[in-house]
């Protein structure tokens, strides 16, 4: 393209801006324009109006969530200190009976009715907590199984079929909602 004509086109391209009828900035970079002037006085009031209403809701909405905040936390505070409260209530009928088997121990020698008595507190107590949604773990004459039981020694098995299986639990394990709460402490026969 030759000089003559590069020139013809630029100043055909001045002339056809000249004819829009935009406002520019002169500090702002490049080809950046401005939308035409608010002439209208009442149109600038009405933004005004609505700028203010959404400063409003998002004010509102802040403290919304802020209350929120605060009363969840407070919520969750108070859930952590009573999350007990309903096993222990259960308990209390246990203890209760503890207490009358205790006074019953003193008053008789015969060991008989005082066995007899603890065994009912103990039953009492499996079943309660068993109500609440605990469960003993069945480890005796079962495989050794890592996500469930701690080795705790390991002994001579009487058979070849005892190699690799719980021969003894040391300690129990639970369950809880048949969640694992507690490892079983086992001996393993090899």
């Amino acid at each position: 393209m030759e000089r003559k004509d590069f020139e013809k086109k630029k100043h055909n391209n001045t002339e056809d801006l000249s004819d829009l009828n935009i406002t520019t900035d002169e500090n702002a970079a490049g080809t950046s324009f401005l939308k035409e002037p608010v002439e209208d006085e009442s149109e600038l009031e009405k933004l005004k109006e609505e700028l203010a209403e959404q400063k409003d809701k998002y004010l509102r909405l802040l403290a919304e969530f802020d209350n929120f905040r605060r009363r969840t936390a407070k919520e969750s505070l108070e859930l952590r200190q009573t999350a007990s409260k309903d096993i222990i209530i259960a308990l209390l009928d246990v203890l209760d009976d503890c207490d009358r088997a205790e006074n019953q121990m003193q008053k008789t020698d015969d060991v008989a009715q005082i066995k007899e008595g603890i065994q009912l507190v103990f039953d009492k107590l499996r079943k309660t907590l068993q109500s609440k949604g605990l469960k003993a773990m069945e480890s005796i004459n079962s495989d050794f199984d890592v996500e469930k039981h701690e080795a705790i020694t390991e002994i001579a098995a009487p058979s070849e079929e005892l190699k690799g299986k719980v021969l003894d639990e040391v300690q129990k394990g639970y369950y809880l909602n048949d969640k694992l709460i507690r490892f079983a402490k086992v001996v393993v026969g090899k």
